[in-house]
């Protein structure tokens, strides 16, 4: 892995690079709510075995990413991958975000459609989810809460049975909870959910609360034939740390079988 500190108007972002240099397809990797490009090591490692080009920009207040600034959006996460992909990513990827780092994705092909490939949905929740799981993610994002506390809460929210959930006691960046939060609303859902330039691959947990299996199928039944919908078993909402071995082999799969 090597570390590229790209500018962006006033900014700075700080881009993490795997690639075994015979890559000839770019993959970007967004992180979930309150963590970094971190938590990819695994599944980025094995996409660069694979022959990918995988860029991980830290998202910002992370990393060495410049802090985010008043009033971030969508549109300014947006623009930062679109600026990665055209500068490190040869102008055009396959875009992967986790959880919230969906919405990104989703905005980015939305907003940057000649950058983006291909759309990968990591664990994004129903379009409508219990609003307790947003209070759990608070309380186990919260390193001044009791450990045990923590624990119960990602166990509840983010981590299938037998899966180690202290793998998430570190790796949190709550004090930017208030400012990502607020730049889900822009903008607001109802403008990108049901639309996409590029095709979808959806990969869900089998075991995650955020998307009930009643809610299973409905961005393809929205969206049609464009979503590829593939369900992880022993996994819940973190998914990534639970399962990245599927992780990875499902991208990929998918990946080739895209036309360029």
């Amino acid at each position: 892995m090597t570390r590229e500190l790209l500018p962006r108007d006033d900014a700075l972002i700080d881009v993490l690079i795997d690639d075994k240099g015979r890559s000839r397809e770019t993959i970007v990797l967004l992180p979930s709510s309150q963590r970094d490009s971190l938590d990819f090591t695994d599944v980025a490692q094995g996409l660069a075995d694979q022959g990918f080009r995988v860029l991980r920009p830290q998202p910002r207040g992370m990393g060495r990413s410049s802090a985010p600034p008043a009033g971030l959006t969508l549109h300014t996460l947006a623009a930062d991958v679109a600026h990665v992909i055209d500068r490190l990513g040869g102008g055009r990827a396959i875009v992967a975000g986790h959880a919230f780092g969906h919405y990104v994705a989703r905005v980015t092909d939305l907003h940057h459609p000649e950058s983006v490939r291909g759309v990968v949905l990591l664990a994004a929740a129903a379009r409508e989810f219990p609003a307790e799981l947003s209070a759990a993610l608070d309380i186990a994002a919260d390193n001044t809460r009791p450990k045990a506390e923590r624990l119960m809460h990602l166990r509840h929210a983010f981590f299938a049975p037998g899966n180690d959930a202290s793998a998430w006691l570190e790796g949190w960046h709550p004090q930017w909870r208030a400012l990502y939060r607020l730049a889900t609303a822009s903008p607001p859902k109802e403008h990108w959910w049901s639309r996409t330039h590029a095709p979808i691959l959806e990969l869900q947990g089998r075991q995650d609360p955020w998307r009930p299996p009643a809610s299973r199928a409905e961005l393809q039944d929205k969206l049609g034939d464009t979503v590829s919908l593939c369900v992880i078993d022993d996994a819940s909402h973190a998914l990534i740390p639970e399962q990245p071995a599927a992780v990875t082999a499902a991208i990929v799969d998918w990946a080739r079988g895209l036309s360029f």
